[in-house]
């Protein structure tokens, strides 16, 4: 004999929970689907869904090529078991999110403790294009970019730092070409702090702006500078831009960066520099 150990629950209705009926599965709609509408018995593949007038339609086709159009909702069948039929999950939503660098988004998470180690940049507007094409990995890794305000601070700043395993520095120079002041910087402090856990790598470029691919700000190409006009000046110029002040060519600037909507507007050259640097921290 059983035994309920809770006694009857007088509040509950008399019929058993057991046997009341099974809430009707959600079918999408997904074209080629055979469903039945039951009022009026017609059989047919889905076609397609469409609005009308506010409401989602389907539209089916049966063997004969004729086409039937049903509100979306109750009242279908499919393999013989009634269903509420949806509409269709659009393929964007099915597909993996992705961040402006490229890869696939994580699952939310809680916010991570902020590592040790840190990128450094030289100058604001490489901090902000690298915020927005990869501040949401960055995030989800918990690394800090920080500001170097020019290479020259750099072997002052990596004493103050004092590099560790768990404390690496991956720096992005400017204009890092053979010959040059940046390369002459890096070679020096490559040699003195090791390559263990510090990472100097850079990009051709005069300055980030030139990272941006010209098309899109309207250019087939970045113009040359004279050496004699200053060189973001001398691009606002050229594009027509206010150039006079300081709010010019951080207006200039933001222009530029709100025009980049991911990696694919950005050159090969600094993106490859960029994880880099990141799988140089993380690893």
């Amino acid at each position: 004999m059983s035994f309920d150990r809770y006694g009857h629950d007088i509040l509950s209705s008399t019929t058993s929970r057991s046997h009341r009926p099974a809430p009707t599965p959600d079918q999408p709609a997904e074209r080629g689907l055979v469903v039945e509408e039951v009022t009026t018995g017609f059989v047919g593949a889905v076609t397609r869904v469409e609005k009308s007038g506010g409401l989602h339609i389907v539209v089916l086709e049966d063997r004969h090529g004729k086409l039937r159009s049903f509100r979306l909702g109750p009242g279908f069948w499919v393999d013989g078991k009634a269903v509420n039929l949806t509409a269709p999950v659009a393929a964007a939503a099915r597909a993996p999110q992705r961040t402006a660098s490229g890869s696939v988004s994580a699952p939310t998470h809680p916010a991570r403790v902020a590592l040790g180690s840190r990128i450094w940049v030289e100058g604001r507007h490489d901090a902000e294009l690298i915020e927005k094409v990869w501040g949401d990995d960055l995030r989800y890794e918990g690394i800090v970019v920080e500001l170097l305000d020019g290479i020259d601070n750099l072997e002052q700043a990596l004493h103050e730092f004092d590099p560790q395993p768990d404390r690496k520095a991956a720096i992005l120079v400017d204009h890092l070409v053979a010959g040059s002041k940046e390369y002459r910087i890096a070679q020096q402090i490559t040699q003195k702090f090791g390559s263990d856990n510090v990472l100097v790598l850079g990009h051709p470029y005069v300055d980030v702006w030139q990272a941006v691919k010209p098309h899109r700000i309207g250019l087939d190409q970045w113009p040359t500078i004279d050496r004699s006009v200053e060189w973001k000046e001398g691009i606002l110029a050229h594009l027509g831009w206010p150039h006079e002040s300081q709010t010019d060519i951080a207006q200039g600037w933001k222009r530029i960066l709100g025009s980049v909507r991911g990696y694919a507007d950005l050159e090969p050259t600094l993106i490859g520099r960029v994880e880099e640097l990141i799988d140089f921290i993380t690893a």
